[in-house]
């Protein structure tokens, strides 16, 4: 991660108090980077080397710049002092509301018509409704790719500095099966194998209180998920597929992210504290191209 600053509930409103905020982000977004536009990049000698462990198995350990957080807004100066956060050509205000909230994000998850109506009533109150946007963990697959992996015989720790604070997962690679006694919980029970030189994530006890992408895409606790994620040079990939049977009317596979290895360490991150939603015009949102 680039940056630990938290954003919460950033629109394009008017609101001139949203101005000092936007221009905090924007301050926070900077910072020296490579070539490739990522932060403290580590370069690859052989794009397609893959250090290995003793174990064989390659070597995941390190911290991976994923393009999450807030990076992706660019605060621009209005007419009258106003800021606008993301979305400002043309100026949103220019926009119905209805048009505004209703755009879907690429690769948008694919829901029985039943749940239809659901998704569009969350879509259009995603301000009040997104998890995120209160500073709740994002869940999964929505938290993307680990920002750092500590991986050792048996085991890899994920450890996440997301938008919404820090958050952690343990897989188990020993074989094991899911647990048993583990109630569900917004990033679930996960466990780990190899098939060849990708490690394969099935995560299951997933709780209903979290969304897959932005725009109402929600779930039940029938979720499961399986991440695949392949080291290739000083990158990482990584994507997630879907299943829930009970709203999905097919799986959902995830935009495939690259992250990049990176020398820039974690910090404990800046408490996320929501102050901007009540500050709300509309019910403006951008989507988070993540």
């Amino acid at each position: 991660m680039s940056t630990s600053a938290r954003a919460q509930g950033l629109s394009c409103s008017t609101l001139a108090a949203a101005a000092a905020a936007a221009a905090l982000l924007w301050s926070s977004c900077g910072g020296a980077a490579d070539s490739s536009g990522y932060p403290g990049a580590v370069q690859a000698t052989d794009a397609g080397s893959v250090p290995r462990l003793p174990d064989g198995h390659p070597d995941l350990n390190g911290t991976w710049d994923n393009g999450s957080g807030i990076d992706f807004l660019h605060p621009q100066q209005l007419p009258g002092g106003s800021v606008c956060v993301a979305g400002c050509e043309p100026a949103p205000a220019a926009r119905p509301v209805a048009a505004r909230a209703s755009r879907p994000p690429p690769n948008f998850p694919h829901y029985k018509s039943q749940f239809l109506a659901k998704v569009k009533e969350l879509n259009e109150h995603q301000l009040q409704m997104d998890p995120v946007l209160h500073c709740r963990s994002p869940g999964v697959p929505r938290i993307g790719p680990p920002d750092k992996i500590v991986q050792i015989p048996g085991q890899l720790v994920f450890l996440y500095d997301d938008v919404s604070g820090a958050f952690w997962r343990i897989v188990p690679t020993d074989g094991r099966a899911h647990r048993a006694d583990v109630e569900d919980s917004t990033l679930g029970d996960a466990v780990g194998h190899w098939e060849g030189d990708t490690l394969v994530v099935d995560g299951t006890h997933f709780s209903d209180d979290t969304w897959l992408t932005d725009n109402g895409a929600f779930h039940t606790t029938a979720m499961h998920v399986v991440e695949r994620l392949r080291r290739i040079g000083n990158t990482l990939q990584w994507q997630a597929t879907v299943y829930d049977p009970e709203v999905l009317a097919e799986p959902w596979k995830t935009t495939l992210r690259v992250a990049k290895l990176t020398d820039v360490d974690l910090v404990e991150p800046t408490a996320c504290v929501d102050h901007d939603i009540s500050h709300e015009v509309d019910n403006t949102h951008h989507d988070n191209p993540r």
